[in-house]
Parts: C-alpha cells; sequence; structure tokens
C-alpha cells in the first residue's frame, strides 16, 4: 500500500500530470471524491451500526418507523461518536502537520494509514483476514502494521456483517419468545383466525419502550468498538 501511496504522489508531481488541462485535472479530482462515501462506509463503524439498528426496528415489528432517514442519521451520529478518538489521532499526528507543512503527502499518509490500521485490525476475526491473506496468495505477516489493505478492508467488512448479525440475533430473541407466548395464549383460547402480530406488535413496542430499547442499544454497539 505504501508503495502505491509513493505512485501516485510521483504521478501527481510528474510532468505527466501538470500537462493535463486544469478542467481535466479537476474532473479527476471530483471523480475521486465519488470514492470517498465508500471508503468512509468501508473503514468506520457504520456498517455494523446500520445494520443493528435495521434489526431493531424489524425486530419490533414497527414496519417504517423510525424512517430511513433518521435511522441512517442515527447511525452517523453514532459512527461519528465510536470514530472521534481515531480521528482525533489522524488529525494530530497527520493532518495537522500536513497543513502546517510539517510533513509531505506520503508521511502524513503513513502516519493516518497506522492509525486507521490500529482500529481495523482490532475489530477484525483472524479467520476472515487468514480468509483473505489465502485467497490473495500472500505470506502471514509478520508484523501486524504490514498487512495491506486490499486484504484488510474486506476482511474488515466481512467481520463487521458477522458481529452484526451476532447482534441483531440477540436483539431477536426477546421479541421472538413474545411472539410465541401470545400464539400461544390465542390459541389456547381458541382463537386462531386472529393474526398474532395483532396483539404481539404493541406488546413488543411497549416492551421496547419500557426497557429504553433506543439507549440499550446504542450503548452496546459503543462498547461493541471497545
Amino acid at each position: 500500500m505504501e508503495t502505491d501511496v509513493e505512485f501516485w504522489e510521483q504521478l501527481r508531481t510528474s510532468a505527466l500530470w501538470q500537462s493535463l488541462p486544469q478542467p481535466v485535472q479537476v474532473a479527476l479530482f471530483l471523480g475521486a471524491l465519488t470514492l470517498v462515501p465508500a471508503a468512509l462506509v468501508s473503514t468506520t463503524a457504520f456498517t455494523r451500526i446500520l445494520i443493528v439498528l435495521a434489526f431493531v426496528r424489524r425486530a419490533v415489528t414497527s414496519q417504517d418507523i423510525p424512517p430511513n432517514l433518521v435511522l441512517i442519521g442515527l447511525a452517523l451520529f453514532l459512527t461519528w461518536f465510536v470514530m472521534a478518538p481515531v480521528w482525533q489521532t489522524l488529525e494530530q499526528e497527520a493532518l495537522r502537520p500536513y497543513l502546517a507543512d510539517e510533513l509531505d503527502g506520503v508521511s502524513a499518509w503513513h502516519k493516518s494509514s497506522a492509525t486507521l490500521r490500529t482500529f481495523l485490525l482490532r475489530q477484525t476475526r483472524r479467520q476472515d483476514l487468514a480468509l483473505f491473506l489465502h485467497l490473495a496468495a500472500l505470506p502471514e505477516p509478520e508484523e501486524p502494521d504490514q498487512t495491506p489493505f486490499r486484504v484488510l478492508i474486506p476482511a474488515f467488512i466481512i467481520s463487521e456483517l458477522k458481529t452484526a448479525f451476532i447482534m441483531g440475533f440477540l436483539i431477536y430473541l426477546p421479541f421472538l419468545l413474545v411472539d410465541l407466548v401470545v400464539a400461544s395464549v390465542l390459541t389456547g383460547m381458541g382463537m386462531v383466525m386472529m393474526p398474532p402480530i395483532l396483539i404481539s406488535a404493541p406488546l413488543k413496542l411497549l416492551l421496547f419502550v419500557l426497557a429504553d430499547g433506543w439507549s440499550l442499544v446504542a450503548r452496546a454497539l459503543s462498547l461493541s468498538f471497545g
């Protein structure tokens, strides 16, 4: 990854890049910016948080409440909260020295990538990392800092998906018990024609509110990145 960064830094300062017309340079720069949202989603806590929040909404059978916009907004700000220590380190060790002309672009990238790599490795399962190392036909790195991003990022995403689905399953369990109890009671009363969801849905909402569910979910998500 370091050699790739040096290559792009050399390309940026090369005669080929300087010879491109200004509109072409702007167009290429704007095209590169379109990859920033995907990179942020793939290298932060956003994926796990959003999936777990979606599981919560399905578990309480509230359909489209809260709306997708609210759910994504909550996921973004929870991601901001969780990633704040990492971003603060990036700002202090890479961004500020770079803006103060104390570091060049390559050195700033090396420092920021080391911080980001530490976060990704802490959240990535060893078996997922080993899988992508095997698929890439790469030997196991001697040091964690030597793990290339082209292996680390997909392993991190797979680990995040697995963790999110495990948390979603655990969230589903108590609400599944409510459905089973309601269905059993209705069957015992001979009300087999009544859909159990008509009774279980408000009960699950009441259970979620009484348990202060949103606070518990936010706390569990924040602590899961510890």
